[in-house]
């Protein structure tokens, strides 16, 4: 059977997944991803999936992506979630000049992040100075690049604006090294992501290098990967996350089912509550899964068709990160269940993977209100669902 383009990728997450794993406890205690995982992750190309091949990169399908970030997260959630970060903010490429670009992305590491939406650019002759502080960086401690998105204030003090008249929102990127980093990520879950905060003070940004990021007029990348925008893939992606997190944590309820008896108590093998519990569980996780791939190949297989993402294509895509995260924290809630008393030890494989799932399902691409969002979007169309057209053809 042929492989889609990019398979080697979801390969070589495969094979340093040992090494990951092995990696887990120091990253944990560290808050950082230790230097043999980043590593692993950049010698494999892996930071590279989502970036053009005009720079270097595999510029593989949404599916590629988010089999790889599953494949890492199975070792460990934290180093899954700062790959998945840093691969989509390396998107970004596809905004820029290809000079820029590649002093980014191949000057090593070539490594991209960027934080939370906050603050503005003071526009000046040639670019844009600024003084701000941002927070949540998942991946900063081993970028060599930092981003932030940012409103613009023109000369005369006004906010500049887009054609609709939305305020314009460009995202800056600077080296790691003009910035001042503080040590805040002090959490109960994905303690390993180093997701700090960071500043700079009255730095100055060249025009090339405050992108128009997700804006399709600025877009300067023909590849089908690049009609689909950033907030999407990071959805795709940390939804993946979940998903190789779930499934690890679901696996290693089966191992103890397996082995696992008290003393006067039937074993859990043989316990039927635990056989249902099994059972209903590995259904819903299996569907969330198939549900989450299904609705992304969906819309990439539209897009020679469409020529872009629809609404329908992204509110399908929304519902199904969504929906998918939230599954995968009911899938580690029930194995957490059955596990029972072993559970909460750190030595076994449950508590951390509990923890890190039920940071997972805090972050924004989880929120209850994307719910609100594709209710209102099927209202307002008529429609039954969110459904693309490859649905519609074969009348899912």
């Amino acid at each position: 059977m042929n492989k889609p383009p990019g398979f080697d990728l979801v390969e070589r997450a495969r094979a340093i997944a040992p090494l990951i794993a092995g990696e887990a406890d120091e990253i944990e205690r560290t808050r950082r991803l230790t230097a043999p995982a980043v590593s692993a992750l950049i010698e494999n190309g892996l930071y590279r999936a989502l970036l053009p091949r005009s720079a270097g990169g595999a510029e593989v399908a949404p599916e590629i992506f988010m089999q790889m970030l599953e494949e890492v997260a199975k070792a460990d959630a934290s180093t899954a979630w700062c790959l998945g970060q840093c691969g989509v903010c390396a998107m970004t490429a596809a905004y820029l000049d290809p000079d820029a670009a590649q002093e980014i992305f191949n000057s090593p590491p070539g490594i991209l992040a960027w934080g939370a939406i906050a603050h503005e650019v003071h526009a000046e002759p040639g670019g844009y100075r600024v003084t701000a502080r941002w927070d949540f960086a998942s991946g900063s401690r081993q970028a060599s690049w930092l981003g932030a998105h940012v409103q613009v204030i023109e000369a005369d003090g006004t906010r500049r604006r887009k054609p609709d008249g939305a305020p314009e929102v460009r995202t800056i990127l600077f080296p790691a090294s003009r910035a001042t980093m503080y040590d805040v990520w002090d959490v109960i879950g994905l303690s390993g992501t180093g997701t700090d905060s960071y500043s700079v003070d009255n730095l100055f940004i060249p025009e090339k290098f405050a992108a128009l990021r997700d804006e399709p007029a600025a877009l300067r990348e023909p590849g089908l990967l690049y009609r689909f925008n950033t907030y999407t893939m990071f959805g795709l992606g940390f939804a993946a996350v979940s998903l190789g997190v779930a499934r690890a944590t679901l696996d290693a309820a089966i191992d103890l089912a397996r082995g696992k008896a008290s003393a006067g108590i039937k074993a859990m093998r043989e316990n039927n509550a635990v056989q249902a519990t099994i059972g209903r569980t590995e259904g819903n996780l299996r569907a969330a899964r198939a549900y989450l791939y299904a609705t992304a190949s969906a819309a990439w297989h539209d897009l020679p068709h469409s020529g872009d993402l629809t609404s329908e294509h992204r509110t399908a895509l929304r519902l199904a990160s969504t929906w998918t995260i939230h599954q995968a924290a009911s899938v580690v809630d029930a194995a957490y269940r059955m596990a029972g008393a072993t559970a909460v030890f750190s030595a076994n494989p449950f508590e951390r993977r509990f923890r890190d799932m039920h940071a997972i399902s805090q972050q924004i691409q989880a929120r209850d209100t994307h719910y609100e969002d594709v209710g209102r979007a099927i209202l307002s169309s008529g429609a039954d669902a969110p459904r693309t057209t490859s649905q519609r053809i074969s009348g899912a």
